[in-house]
């Protein structure tokens, strides 16, 4: 039975030794986020005895330089600054450190400053063939900042030129499938369909970078697209002139048509509108006379 007790035992606790280094091997606890990066990191493994003979040496070292080594050994961190620490290349237990005063011991510790503030990016223009086959120039500017500063720094070798290409080919992508009056009149749902591609899709999530905003700036024409285009534009006025010139006189037809039958039906309106119109007449500052004349000696003169 003691030995049945032994061989559980050891079995359980060589499984949780396999669990301890799988979990042990990324600096965040999710499993998930684990899965997608490419650098394990081993800060909670035990170290090896040459690591802890440098690291004895380094403490002595500053030991027998004290005063001075002290200056060495403490980094300021400002707010929005924090610091990953790698110790004889193994990354430090306890994650990125920040903001104050951070020790750091000489000879073994290598440290990087990692800025968490918003920072933009300016995405270069890019040749693009749109759906209806017409090419265009299309430049960006993409605002990011760092949500994990292990990400940043273990992760992925340069942040923003990979953040730069990233969206360079995602602005080539998601741009050539529309055509350009759709570019040119809906610049915020591209943006908007740009900063998708970017952030929401997991793109950026494993290097430790949030993609807060995506900005068309600019779209480029050749000048005989532009030349093309306001030829068009003018017909297009053009064309929409005459069509309200003719509406209009379209309406004012019906509207005398309708004047002429109410006339029809009531001679006086006819007297009346002789009237006012002799009224207006008289009212300018003309030199004209008008005399009236009955319309019925007319038609019997005529017959």
């Amino acid at each position: 039975m003691r030995k049945n007790s032994a061989t559980n035992i050891e079995k359980t606790e060589s499984e949780y030794e396999d669990v301890d280094t799988d979990d042990s091997a990324s600096s965040d606890s999710s499993r998930i986020v684990n899965v997608h990066r490419n650098v394990k990191t081993t800060e909670n493994r035990r170290r090896s005895a040459q690591e802890l003979v440098f690291i004895g040496l380094s403490y002595i070292l500053m030991l027998i330089t004290f005063p001075v080594s002290i200056f060495m050994c403490l980094v300021i961190l400002q707010e929005y600054q924090r610091a990953v620490i790698l110790r004889l290349g193994r990354l430090r237990a306890g994650g990125a450190r920040g903001p104050g005063v951070v020790f750091v011991l000489p000879c073994v510790d290598t440290y990087t400053k990692v800025d968490l503030r918003t920072t933009s990016l300016n995405v270069p223009p890019q040749d693009i063939l749109t759906k209806d086959s017409v090419t265009i120039s299309v430049d960006a500017v993409v605002y990011y900042r760092i949500k994990n500063p292990l990400d940043v720094v273990l992760q992925v070798m340069d942040h923003a030129s990979c953040c730069k290409l990233l969206a360079m080919t995602t602005l080539r992508n998601v741009t050539g499938s529309y055509m350009l009056i759709e570019l040119v009149s809906s610049k915020k749902t591209l943006s908007r369909k740009i900063k998708g591609a970017l952030d929401s899709s997991g793109a950026t999530e494993p290097w430790g970078i949030r993609v807060e905003r995506v900005e068309i700036t600019d779209i480029y024409m050749p000048e005989s697209l532009q030349r093309a285009m306001a030829v068009e534009q003018e017909a297009r006025r053009e064309a929409m002139a005459k069509v309200a010139a003719a509406n209009g006189e379209r309406d004012a037809v019906k509207a005398l048509k309708e004047a002429a039958d109410i006339m029809e039906m009531n001679p006086i309106a006819l007297q009346l509108r002789y009237l006012q119109t002799l009224n207006s007449i008289c009212n300018d500052e003309t030199e004209s006379i008008v005399f009236p004349f009955p319309v019925d000696i007319i038609k019997k003169l005529m017959k």
